[in-house]
């Protein structure tokens, strides 16, 4: 019974991440990173996507101050 809870949760663990992935990390033009759990992901339409968050810093990014 023990194996079948870790068995599903893993599965979720495994599907949540792969979801994550699929969506970049919006570089505003105002050079802001956005990652999809940020606040202003769904409003941040003029961008530039990295396929994570250290490489959108990296390409001269910076972290929203809220």
């Amino acid at each position: 019974m023990n194996i079948t809870k870790i068995l599903i949760l893993t599965t979720a663990l495994i599907c949540t991440s792969a979801a994550a992935q699929s969506e970049p990390v919006k570089m505003s033009k105002s050079g802001i990173c956005h990652a999809p759990n940020s606040t202003y992901y769904m409003k941040t339409k003029h961008f530039t996507p990295y396929p994570t968050l250290k490489d959108c810093l990296n390409a001269g990014g910076r972290m929203p101050k809220k």
